[in-house]
């Protein structure tokens, strides 16, 4: 089983990926900031450059990020260092297979992972961020939904209908809610791009 991406030639190309937009998803920068979703140690799961966990290290939590592109992880280091963020670090790995992080993440983030891996890959991945959850994690996935991409061409990622996406996540997590969501990425020249999804918050089971 393969990743149909070639994440780190992605994160090599001179303009980068379209969802690197130089900060966390909206969505989840406002989740952040409320009252008591970040809870214990965080996993970034699919990091990228990782303005999601740097943003995270900055409130005071301690983060790990994890990419299957060494080129992200390089530039995510780099970034911490700079920032003087030591409650943040990375590696190089494939999130489908995790394996060294046993119990230890009481919050998870998925901030557009899900959808980018084939359907051969999401089983295995849920499991790995199980086996990472402590009990009791709390798991949150941004993913596109149906109608993301309407009039494109070719392969892209999953677009999940609600009922799709919580059929894939209730195999191995206690859904706790599904909502509509925006996800955002850059666009050439400049600016953001807005597409519809949704925002998944799921519990691992006792």
């Amino acid at each position: 089983m393969t990743h149909k991406i070639d994440w780190d030639e992605a994160y090599r190309a001179e303009e980068g990926p379209a969802w690197n937009i130089g900060a966390p998803q909206p969505e989840y920068a406002a989740l952040i900031d409320t009252a008591g979703a970040v809870d214990g140690e965080v996993l970034d799961a699919g990091c990228g450059h990782a303005e999601l966990a740097l943003a995270l290290a900055e409130r005071g939590h301690t983060v790990v990020g994890i990419d299957l592109s060494p080129t992200a992880i390089a530039a995510a280091t780099a970034d911490a260092k700079r920032r003087g963020l030591t409650n943040a670090t990375f590696e190089a790995a494939d999130i489908s297979s995790l394996t060294g992080y046993d119990g230890r993440f009481t919050t998870i983030f998925d901030s557009g992972l899900l959808h980018a891996l084939p359907d051969e890959l999401r089983d295995g991945y849920l499991r790995s961020m199980l086996r990472a959850a402590a009990p009791g994690a709390r798991f949150y996935i941004l993913a596109f939904g149906t109608g993301a991409f309407d009039g494109h061409e070719g392969p892209g990622p999953t677009q999940f209908s609600e009922e799709q996406l919580r059929d894939e996540v209730s195999r191995h997590w206690n859904v706790e809610q599904i909502r509509p969501a925006q996800l955002h990425s850059a666009v050439p020249g400049g600016g953001r791009a807005q597409m519809p999804g949704h925002l998944v918050v799921a519990r691992k089971p006792d």
